[in-house]
């Protein structure tokens, strides 16, 4: 299996489009909530973002209590991915995220190129910096990716972390 990132993101806009998301930042616990998926918040280890599974029929989303709400606003989205992109791997297992990767214990994903983790995480981003409210916001000046200050200001606008902020604003460059 290869990633889909251009999937990933039309998947995300979808879910915009639904939503009727007009402005940010995008709630993604209403959207996960709306989609009838149990989010459900609970201290795990340190390493552990998220997970994503289906059991007897009950979609079910898990985030890390004790990260940051900013990680934990991504980690949602990314396990949101995993709901709308992979379904039928998540009945099949419980899909446990480590930071961005998954914990699977195969050569793909100790590389960090899990086809799976790497469309969650496009469509993560899609959907909770979406390409035409950034540009938005950016503005017609454009932005300086050098400069800290308005990278921060912009990923504050976005509730997501600025390491987030800059990859997603390198994937539009």
């Amino acid at each position: 299996m290869t990633p889909d990132k251009k999937l990933a993101r039309e998947a995300a806009q979808v879910v915009l489009e639904e939503f009727g998301i007009k402005r940010i930042p995008v709630p993604v616990e209403r959207i996960i909530k709306s989609k009838n998926i149990v989010l459900e918040y609970a201290p795990l280890d340190e390493e552990l973002s998220g997970m994503a599974y289906t059991q007897d029929g009950i979609s079910i989303i898990g985030i890390n209590a004790l990260h940051h709400p900013n990680r934990q606003r991504f980690s949602a989205a990314h396990e949101l991915g995993h709901h709308v992109l992979h379904a039928a791997e998540i009945k099949e297992t419980v899909h446990v995220s480590k930071g961005l990767r998954a914990l699977r214990r195969d050569p793909v994903s100790s590389q960090g190129s899990d086809p799976l983790e790497i469309d969650a995480n496009t469509f993560a981003s899609e959907l909770l910096m979406p390409e035409k409210f950034l540009l938005e916001e950016i503005g017609p000046d454009g932005l300086d990716m050098e400069d800290e200050t308005s990278v921060e200001k912009l990923a504050k606008r976005f509730r997501v972390s600025v390491a987030a902020m800059k990859f997603r604003l390198g994937g539009l460059i």
